[in-house]
């Protein structure tokens, strides 16, 4: 009996040893699967088209999609400029949320939906951009839907909306995106590389595969460009972090932004002693005057984030805190809002304990001279906004002398006061010659006129030459405000002496610089990836030149072999057609294992065996010359694989013929005479003009002739296992 091949039954023990050892993601999921799923993805189309190219080329889509390829690149890059804009400047998350609070009333963390929005967005053209070049990679023609490129032109609208903002209302974030490419930039030269080298495997194969000049020099030629940039661009990188160690200033201090405003509510005695507690080189405020000339502690002009007047007196909310007067003042609670998690003001604050939580509850709004007692006490410097007072309030010309004498009242040591206020300065300099003057980002003549060794600016003025001319006039420099840890490290390698930060727990943690290094430890990693990347997109190119020469090669043989045997066919084509031919191989054209390739007649007189491998059997017929078969055709042995042995006590039955079965031999072989050894020629006899021929002729006779056997061997067995 005949060995089924190439099956196995539904439910037997080899599917079920199949699904065991394969994971269903392979039976699932294939090559077409994927390339269903991104054609789906880019074009919104399920049904993959059979039209496809066998090499890249310029013609990838249409003109239609060629003009609007672009503006995907552009939606991708605005994306990508807004992401990183956005990110870099976190550090200016809580005054932007503040800001809208200002015009809406109510505090949320917009720009956390800002970040977010700017992610997905980044996402999504970042997605189409590689869609689109998996496509081109595997050859198929770009087609957008049209969702997506209204989504796309949409877009670029709103991209450039938010640009537009940012340029005009708050060009200062620019400054601070320039601050983290001086520190990020050593980084981002190295990352640049690596990315160049993994751009330079789609760069080659194209580069290799594409015929026109024009296009190798449109794809080649940035490619190479952006690469020598990268190598060179350390030339003129200048970063504060790339110093020698001994080099490196002390570590700046801290002064405490309305106190410690992520571990209590701002502005209280509890935020104050906070910041205390972490060590803090001094505390910072800001100070209003009530209708009745009480100096207290409140950022705000009015009250509505910081406490609950909305509770106690909803209609004046939004009246001006220097209108009360401090009796109604000092009874606002200051803390309930601040462990409301919709009125937290920090997204990444960390939970209050249960004490904590039960202290702040209980804060009320400080008066100044509470401040100052807790400084006295903590031998902690103290700097403060003095806010004017609005019209028609009676301190509105006096304010900067009643502070003062409040002030010297509290009998706190006066170089404990750093005196910010620049309003009437002669007089308090006059009145309190023991306060520290600051000043703000005022000419080097002017701070030295006035008697002034301390200025007091924002962080985003660092972009400008990192203030060196201050710094080489000994005038002492405290940023604010600086409350990530890349940017208090950016401080720390610029040598600056403090900072203001709301993060204080989490920057004097810090025990050195982040991003810092030395110059010779940069140099070496620079030559390095250079050298590594250089070397590597070399490779890369070698390998896709070589494997594409080794196809040409390959097709030229072909393409020679084809010839010659044409040539072949044509000399050997007066051949006797009774005889079976010497060159089998001439009559496989489709199908190598078709047996009417070799006999047509045979196949219209037989039966195919059910199964996944059909075999072809002879129907029975009965032949009276059974021993004259048996001396002409000489039957080969099928191979083991095929076909069941049998058992050496089995008998051997030769074959019996009658005369039914010799006509259908007759139908079926019709060249074939039963007295003439012609069915000897299967043995396979190299003939004198084999040897004349060609080496790739001769391997594809081999072929045919080993195809041929074998069938000729599964027809002969069936004979003998239809007569057992």
């Amino acid at each position: 009996m005949l060995k089924k091949a190439n099956r196995i039954e539904p439910g037997s023990q080899q599917e079920r040893s199949l699904k065991k050892h394969n994971p269903w993601i392979i039976c699932t999921c294939n090559r077409q699967c994927s390339i269903t799923l991104i054609t789906g993805c880019y074009t919104c189309e399920w049904q993959i088209k059979q039209e496809k190219k066998s090499r890249p080329g310029p013609c990838c889509c249409s003109w239609k999609e060629k003009i609007f390829f672009p503006f995907l690149i552009i939606s991708f890059l605005l994306s990508v400029v807004l992401l990183f804009v956005w990110i870099e400047t976190s550090n200016e998350y809580f005054g932007f949320d503040w800001v809208i609070f200002l015009g809406t009333g109510y505090w949320f963390f917009w720009s956390i939906v800002l970040l977010s929005l700017f992610g997905i967005l980044t996402a999504y053209s970042s997605l189409l951009v590689v869609l689109a070049f998996l496509l081109v990679w595997e050859g198929y023609e770009l087609y957008l839907h049209w969702c997506h490129k209204i989504l796309i032109l949409l877009m670029i609208l709103l991209c450039s909306f938010v640009l537009w903002i940012l340029c005009q209302l708050w060009q200062e974030r620019w400054l601070t995106a320039g601050l983290s490419l001086q520190i990020f930039a050593p980084y981002m030269h190295l990352s640049g590389i690596t990315v160049m080298v993994i751009l330079s495997w789609p760069v080659a194969f194209y580069l290799i595969h594409l015929e026109e000049e024009a296009l190798q020099v449109t794809i080649g030629l940035p490619f190479f460009l952006i690469l020598l940039c990268l190598y060179i661009v350390p030339l003129g990188i200048h970063s504060p972090c790339i110093q020698e160690e001994d080099k490196l200033g002390p570590k700046p201090d801290f002064f405490g932004h309305r106190g410690a405003p992520m571990l209590g509510p701002e502005n209280t005695m509890m935020s104050f002693e906070k910041a205390v507690e972490q060590g803090a080189y001094g505390l910072e405020s800001d100070v209003q005057l009530s209708y009745d000339q009480v100096p207290f502690l409140m950022h705000d002009n009015d009250l509505r984030r910081t406490t609950n007047i909305r509770n106690v007196q909803p209609n004046a909310s939004i009246t001006h805190s220097s209108f009360f007067l401090w009796s109604f003042l000092s009874t606002l609670n200051a803390g309930k809002w601040f462990v409301q998690s919709q009125f937290k003001p920090f997204y990444h604050m960390k939970p209050l304990s249960r004490a904590d939580r039960e202290k702040a509850e209980n804060q009320r709004i400080p008066k100044l001279t509470d401040l100052l007692e807790l400084a006295q006490k903590e031998k902690k410097f103290v700097i403060f906004d003095l806010n004017t007072p609005p019209r028609k309030h009676p301190l509105r010309h006096t304010y900067i002398r009643h502070v003062v004498s409040v002030i010297l009242a509290s009998k706190i040591e006066q170089h404990l006061i750093f005196w910010l206020p620049s309003f009437d300065r002669q007089y308090v300099q006059s009145r309190a010659p023991g306060f520290q003057q600051v000043g703000q980002l005022f000419s080097i003549e002017r701070l030295t006129k006035e008697n002034i060794s301390r200025i007091n600016v924002d962080y985003k003025r660092l972009f400008y030459k990192g203030l060196k001319d201050y710094k080489a006039a000994n005038i002492n420099i405290n940023l604010y405000i600086v409350n990530e840890p890349w940017l208090y490290s950016l401080a720390w390698c610029s040598r600056i002496h403090s900072v203001t930060t709301d993060n204080i727990q989490t920057l004097s943690q810090l025990n050195h610089p982040y991003f810092f290094m030395t110059p010779g430890y940069y140099m070496f990693m620079w030559l390095l990836m250079d050298s590594v990347s250089a070397v590597l997109i070399f490779a890369i190119f070698y390998f896709h030149w070589w494997r594409e020469s080794k196809k040409e090669m390959f097709n030229n043989s072909i393409h020679t072999d084809l010839r010659s045997l044409s040539l072949q066919q044509r000399e050997h084509g007066s051949q006797d057609s009774t005889n079976l031919p010497n060159k089998p191989s001439f009559r496989v054209l489709g199908n190598p294992w078709a047996l009417s390739a070799f006999y047509p007649a045979l196949t219209k007189s037989t039966k195919k065996q059910p199964g996944s491998c059909h075999f072809l059997v002879v129907p029975k017929k009965k032949s009276s010359e059974p021993e004259q078969v048996k001396e002409t055709i000489k039957p080969l042995m099928p191979s083991k694989d095929d076909v069941r042995q049998p058992s050496p006590t089995e008998k051997t039955f030769e074959p019996t013929w009658d005369a039914p079965r010799e006509a259908t031999l007759e139908t079926a072989l019709p060249s074939l005479k039963v007295n003439k050894p012609t069915i000897s020629s299967l043995e396979i006899a190299q003939s004198k003009t084999e040897s004349e021929k060609t080496s790739t002729f001769e391997s594809s006779q081999q072929y045919s002739f080993s195809v041929f056997s074998a069938i000729s061997s599964m027809f002969s067995y069936e004979l003998t296992s239809k007569k057992n």
